[in-house]
C-alpha cells in the first residue's frame, strides 16, 4: 500500500516540457505514488480541474507554476465546501516565485513535490478584493505594478525576477505618482504614493521585501507605502535602505480600503485590476497549505 495520498497536478502550460519535473513525477510513481498531472492552456482550467479533483477524492492539489498559478488555484479552492476542499501544495514554476521563495519551498524538483504531497497541512489566510478578485501573496499598486505588467516575456524568461529591475530603469519615464486615499482599522493616509503593497505574503516583484514582516496565519494584512516626497531620491533610498528612509509608511490591518479619484491599477498576484475603489479583506484561515516546518510566513 502507498504511503503517498493521492494528488492532482495543475501545471501551467509553460512548464510543460519540465524535464526534471518529468523526472521527479516518475520517480515518486514508482514508489506507489498516485500523481494525476493536468496542464492548464486557458483562463478558467484551474477552476475546472479542480472540481475534477474533488470527484477523484485527491488529499492534495498541487499548484505548478508562478505566483500567478498558485493564486489561481488557491483562489478556485476556497469556492469549494471545506468538507471537500483538498490541502493545496506549491511547486515553484515560474519566474520570480515570490510567495513560494518566501515560504521557503524548496527550489529542488523532487524536495519540492515531496513536500507539495506529503508535508503538514497548514491553515493560510486569503486576501479578497471587493468581495471577489483574491491574492494569496500580495496586492501591489503605482510604479512597480506598472513595471511588472509591462516586463517582456523574452527578459523574464532570460534574467528571471532581475529582470523586473532591468526593465524599471529602462522605463524612469513611468515613475509618477498615484493620489490615493487609504483606510484601515486605526490606520488613515492620504497624498502621493509611488509605490503600495499590501501583502499577505513578503514579497513581490522579482524578490522585492515590500511587506517583511508579514505572515500569512495571523489575521493581518501588512501594508507598506513608498511616498513620493523627493521622488528619484527617495525612490533609491527607499529600494536599498527602506528603514532608513522618512517616505515610508507602515500599517496593519485585517481590511484596507483604497479610493484613488483618478483610478489606478493593482497586481494582484501577477492578475491586474483597475478601478477607483478597491477594499481588501482578509479570509482567516481560509485555506489549508503544505508548507516547510521551519516557514518563516507562519507565527
Amino acid at each position: 500500500m502507498s504511503t503517498y495520498p493521492d494528488s492532482l497536478l495543475i501545471l501551467n502550460g509553460k512548464s510543460a516540457g519540465n524535464d526534471l519535473l518529468r523526472q521527479a513525477i516518475a520517480d515518486l510513481r514508482e514508489s506507489g505514488a498516485q500523481i494525476h498531472v493536468r496542464v492548464t492552456w486557458e483562463k478558467g482550467d484551474a477552476a475546472r480541474y479542480i472540481d475534477e479533483a474533488c470527484r477523484l477524492g485527491v488529499a492534495t492539489v498541487i499548484a505548478g507554476g508562478g505566483d500567478g498559478t498558485i493564486n489561481e488555484v488557491a483562489s478556485a479552492l476556497i469556492e469549494r465546501n471545506a468538507a471537500q476542499r483538498p490541502v493545496m501544495g506549491i511547486l515553484p514554476l515560474g519566474t520570480a516565485n515570490d510567495f513560494a521563495t518566501s515560504a521557503g519551498i524548496p527550489e529542488s524538483m523532487d524536495k519540492a513535490l515531496q513536500l507539495a504531497i506529503v508535508g503538514k497541512a497548514t491553515a493560510v489566510d486569503i486576501a479578497q478584493v471587493n468581495d471577489k478578485t483574491c491574492f494569496i501573496n500580495m496586492a501591489t499598486g503605482g510604479f512597480g505594478t506598472r513595471i511588472t505588467s509591462e516586463t517582456p516575456e523574452k527578459l523574464k524568461a532570460a534574467l528571471g525576477g532581475v529582470s523586473y529591475l532591468i526593465h524599471g530603469l529602462m522605463r524612469m519615464d513611468m515613475l509618477k505618482p498615484d493620489r490615493c486615499e487609504i483606510n484601515g482599522e486605526n490606520f488613515h493616509w492620504q497624498g502621493d504614493a509611488l509605490v503600495i503593497g499590501i501583502g499577505n505574503g513578503r514579497q513581490a516583484g522579482g524578490g522585492q521585501q515590500l511587506c517583511p514582516e508579514a505572515l500569512i496565519n495571523d489575521g493581518l494584512l501588512q501594508l507598506r507605502i513608498f511616498t513620493s516626497d523627493g521622488m528619484l531620491p527617495a525612490l533609491f533610498t527607499t529600494l536599498t535602505r527602506p528603514e532608513e528612509s522618512p517616505n515610508v509608511l507602515d500599517g496593519q490591518s485585517a481590511w484596507f480600503e483604497i479610493i484613488a479619484p483618478h483610478g489606478m491599477t493593482f497586481n494582484l498576484d501577477g492578475e491586474p485590476l483597475s478601478g477607483e475603489h478597491f477594499r481588501i479583506s482578509l479570509l482567516s484561515g481560509a485555506l489549508e497549505c503544505r508548507l516547510p516546518p521551519d516557514c518563516v510566513l507562519l507565527r
